[in-house]
């Protein structure tokens, strides 16, 4: 049988604007239950939501300060536990989103990090002390269309510290094995709830010089480091944890067939013609159209198949490379800019 992201289309369900439930203008995860019929109709075989977090919403919710919840504006985990027994039911899986390369400023993490430099957390974030007074450790920048310094001044512990966005978002430490570990049990987390994959945010950035050399003509130091193969090849073996397995938060209410936990599916955007074209803010990076139509391809992904060799480090590294804002080639798409949002992958 053709796996589950071999066929049909996943669609983007962007929460805040897809469906209100309850009328308060904003939409929620009650609302995107409540179309799953219309979805199915679509053809839909798989949905993925963007973030639904908590989150202080500095960055449209790619700033996370609770990896493991849902924002009231959203609903509940009840309320995901439902959406994924209705999905079940009319076999669409849900994707969720998986930030991997920060969190929020107000996550409880972060507020244990820059407590101390002796807090047990402070090296789930990358600190550093400056070249000199006012100075920052190096010339890495952000990766927003305005570009500005990648590090902010902290002035309770005198050190600096990493945010490749905004400074409401510190970078994570991916270089300390505790922070991998934690990271991977929020997929487990996830995985448990009926989750059936995962879409990387900013994969690329997962892999840093943990030296943290100036960068080079033509060769970063802050983004596509060596270690970027590595991580979402253990990130895959936490997925196949859960190969052929029935999630626990259905166990004891669907009768729905097992869902096979994959990745996220290789993704192309479908852009609209007309007064309804997919636009992008120039701002964010985000699409003024939030009605794309994300339709899977048939080969298998770099992050999907279990059964097939790895790709080389130069197919890997095309993979996750960040998107662009110029016109898509033939064989490349992205929906977001490099600011964030949809890893690049060849269809």
């Amino acid at each position: 049988m053709t796996s589950w992201w071999r066929r049909g289309a996943v669609y983007q369900i962007y929460p805040r604007s897809f469906a209100d439930s309850d009328g308060d203008g904003v939409g929620d995860l009650r609302g995107a239950t409540g179309r799953l019929d219309h979805l199915r109709d679509l053809g839909g075989g798989a949905i993925w939501i963007s973030p639904f977090y908590p989150s202080p919403m500095a960055d449209f919710g790619y700033d996370i300060s609770d990896d493991t919840g849902v924002d009231p504006l959203f609903g509940s985990l009840e309320d995901f536990d439902r959406l994924v027994e209705e999905a079940g039911r009319r076999d669409i899986k849900v994707v969720v989103d998986f930030v991997g390369n920060h969190t929020s400023d107000r996550h409880r993490w972060f507020a244990e990090s820059r407590a101390s430099r002796d807090s047990p957390r402070r090296d789930w974030y990358v600190w550093r002390d400056g070249r000199a007074d006012g100075v920052p450790p190096n010339d890495w920048v952000t990766a927003w269309k305005d570009r500005g310094p990648a590090w902010t001044w902290e002035r309770d512990t005198a050190q600096w510290y990493l945010h490749s966005f905004l400074a409401e978002q510190p970078d994570l430490n991916w270089d300390n094995p505790e922070v991998e570990a934690a990271m991977f049990d929020v997929l487990r987390f996830w995985l448990d709830r009926g989750a059936g994959g995962f879409r990387l945010d900013v994969a690329y950035k997962l892999g840093k010089d943990p030296s943290l050399a100036d960068n080079e003509p033509g060769h970063s130091h802050q983004e596509h480091w060596l270690t970027v193969h590595d991580r979402p090849r253990r990130l895959r073996s936490v997925l196949e944890e859960y190969d052929g397995a029935q999630p626990a938060a259905l166990r004891s209410r669907s009768t729905s067939a097992p869902l096979r936990r994959r990745c996220a599916p290789r993704l192309r955007s479908e852009r609209r013609s007309g007064p309804n074209a997919t636009r992008s803010s120039s701002m964010t990076g985000w699409p003024t159209s939030l009605s794309m139509r994300l339709t899977c391809r048939l080969r298998p992904s770099w992050i999907v198949s279990s059964t097939r060799s790895w790709p080389s480090r130069r197919a890997l590294a095309g993979a996750v490379r960040p998107s662009s804002r110029s016109t898509p080639s033939r064989s490349l798409r992205s929906v977001r800019s490099g600011t964030g949002g949809l890893a690049t992958v060849a269809t």
